[in-house]
């Protein structure tokens, strides 16, 4: 019975060792490290023309001195939560002298047009956002909602000069020069 009991001793003993045997296989973990994630969307609000510059020839009186191209402003946005509205102006940085000859002789915001987006054509009448008073145009007002905080539009303008008005048709035989501006605002 010797034998007998050293079989079960031993048949234990192995029984023992497998289960240990199985323990040590287990999986093995180490305590979890931790990433601080920071993400930052910077707000931002650009405008970019598809060209910079148009010409125009004069004829005097004329209603109809067409621009020699089309510009495309395109205002592209990611806003903050608390904006409201985004605005795209055209102006000038005089109502008097939109263009000049630089000896004096002018043509007045009033008298230069934009047709937006195939609309009707207007003059820079308006005082807007920037620029001098009586010499600009909104070109677009956008509402800002949780749709559209992140956004584009595209302002195609057409341009054109009408001589017609006061002394306009009397301008001399020159080369007038002026700068348009194009420039958008996010209100809160």
């Amino acid at each position: 019975m010797k034998t007998g009991r050293l079989i079960r001793v031993v048949a234990v003993m192995l029984g023992m060792a497998c289960v240990a045997s199985m323990a040590s296989a287990q999986a093995l973990n180490s305590g979890a490290q931790t990433i601080a994630l920071n993400a930052n969307l910077t707000e931002s609000l650009t405008v970019a023309l598809s060209a910079s510059a148009v010409n125009f020839t004069l004829a005097a009186g004329s209603a109809t001195n067409a621009g020699s191209t089309n510009i495309t402003a395109t205002t592209t946005w990611a806003l903050k939560a608390s904006r409201t509205a985004v605005a795209v102006d055209a102006y000038f940085a005089s109502a008097a002298a939109a263009l000049t000859d630089g000896a004096g002789d002018n043509i007045p915001s009033s008298a230069f047009f934009i047709a937006d987006n195939g609309g009707a054509s207007t003059a820079l009448i308006n005082t807007v956002a920037f620029g001098a008073a009586n010499a600009g145009l909104q070109l677009a007002n956008v509402p800002i909602t949780a749709a559209n905080r992140s956004g584009t539009r595209a302002d195609v303008m057409a341009f054109n000069i009408n001589l017609t008005g006061g002394t306009l048709p009397q301008l001399p035989a020159a080369t007038y020069t002026g700068t348009l501006n194009i420039q958008a605002q996010a209100t809160p």
